[in-house]
């Protein structure tokens, strides 16, 4: 794998390297001292994964994600001197297309770095060929076995929402449009580190006014409130209506899995409510909302036009998997709508 590393502080940058250096098989293909520079060696000499400082002279690490991703798309990992402080800088670099975040390596620390590119390294292999690879639709949204799958015990429709890439600022776009009295509970499955999800839970919230908790093994779902996923393993609902962290697929890239979460409505939820599969690199939650839409849920993909990354939502529209394929700006006042008028399925729908 080649690497691109973009950080003003050689203290930093030789903390990176050294890192690096333990893998044989991946190799630093520059080094940029600001975004201004990253900007213009991206295009030179594009690598596999460019590790992205935040806090730069010239350009900060948010405008050079917000840019690459728009001029010369490439995979983002940002390293910062402290994710919790940068938080803020953090969700508005991932918005753009930033992959992942993680701490700048310390004594100490380098196998978080090495942990975070292994994991990133992976999910890039299997987005290159998911659909002819062993992880199949079937795998991937296999769930475990809790309960009679004859018995459907949430009578509450839900508003399920997957995203990965770019995904926490149109996550927000979503809940911003969705009305504080809509009654169904809103649970959003998002690509990302179990260590950022309460920063993301208490952003989301400020963000839109909706109440956002992380969802817990044996909560069970209340009305007008917004659960995140929380954990690095997949959430799924039990027949009991409530909720559980699995590790089952433990080989799928992505976690926690959209499908997993779909897979696990489509058996478990007594009336059929409303899922949305926004941006994101890969085909994670694609088979899922299909199942959903089978099922008599109301679908919505998002356009290609709004994504971050036209991924997940691409392989939804293969698969005539969305019932509405709309931009991010109509997506939760459509899904508001759905849940307040009801009435039959149509044809799938483009719009924008």
């Amino acid at each position: 794998m080649k690497i691109g590393i973009v950080n003003d502080q050689p203290i930093a940058v030789e903390a990176i390297r050294r890192v690096l250096s333990k893998m044989s098989e991946w190799d630093v293909l520059w080094v940029a001292e600001d975004g201004a520079r990253a900007l213009r060696k991206v295009a030179e000499n594009k690598p596999d994964l460019v590790l992205m400082d935040l806090v730069m002279p010239v350009m900060d690490g948010v405008e050079a994600t917000r840019r690459i991703m728009k001029e010369t798309p490439c995979n983002i990992l940002l390293v910062t001197s402290s994710v919790d402080v940068n938080f803020g800088l953090v969700v508005d670099a991932m918005g753009h297309g930033a992959l992942d975040a993680v701490n700048t390596p310390s004594p100490g620390t380098d196998g978080e770095l090495l942990q975070k590119i292994a994991v990133i390294a992976q999910r890039i292999k299997a987005s290159e060929g998911l659909s002819g690879s062993r992880w199949s639709a079937q795998s991937a949204t296999r769930t475990p076995a809790v309960g009679a799958a004859s018995v459907k015990a949430s009578a509450a429709p839900l508003l399920a929402i997957g995203a990965s890439t770019g995904g926490p600022q149109a996550v927000a776009s979503v809940l911003k449009s969705i009305p504080k009295d809509l009654p169904d509970p809103i649970v959003v499955i998002q690509h990302l580190g179990s260590e950022f999800t309460a920063g993301l839970a208490q952003w989301l919230g400020e963000q839109t006014g909706h109440p956002t908790v992380l969802a817990r093994d044996g909560m069970r779902p209340l009305p007008a409130t917004v659960y995140l996923a929380a954990t690095d393993d997949h959430l799924v609902l039990q027949i009991d209506g409530t909720f559980q962290y699995t590790a089952e697929p433990r080989m799928y890239p992505y976690r926690p899995s959209v499908d997993v979460f779909f897979r696990s409505a489509v058996k478990f939820c007594r009336r059929p409510g409303v899922a949305v599969l926004l941006t994101g690199m890969g085909r994670d939650g694609a088979a899922g909302l299909l199942e959903l839409r089978k099922a008599g849920w109301h679908t919505i993909a998002q356009d290609r036009a709004s994504c971050v990354v036209y991924g997940m939502p691409k392989a939804a529209a293969e698969l005539n998997a969305a019932v509405e394929v709309l931009p991010i700006g109509d997506i939760g006042a459509a899904a508001a709508r759905r849940r307040r008028g009801g009435g039959a399925e149509a044809e799938v729908i483009h719009h924008g």
